[in-house]
C-alpha cells in the first residue's frame, strides 16, 4: 500500500528546496552583475553560493544511505 501522506510530503519538500535552492544561486549571480560591484555584493554573492553547495551536499547526503548508515 502506498502511504500517500509520506508521498505528498516528500514531494513538497523537494520542490520547495529545490526552487530555494535556485533562489539562492540567482541570487548570488544577481549580486555578481551589480555595476562597480562592491565589497559588500561580492561577499553576499559568495555567501549565496556556498549556502547553495552546502544544500546540494546536503540532499545528496540524505539520499546516498552510505553515507549515514551506522
Amino acid at each position: 500500500m502506498i502511504n500517500w501522506g509520506a508521498f505528498l510530503l516528500v514531494a513538497l519538500v523537494s520542490l520547495v528546496s529545490a526552487g530555494a535552492l535556485v533562489t539562492i544561486y540567482a541570487s548570488g549571480l544577481r549580486l555578481l552583475a551589480v555595476d562597480g560591484r562592491p565589497r559588500a555584493a561580492v561577499v553576499g554573492a559568495y555567501a549565496c553560493f556556498t549556502v547553495c553547495a552546502l544544500g546540494v551536499l546536503f540532499g545528496i547526503y540524505l539520499i546516498v544511505p552510505a553515507l549515514h548508515a551506522s
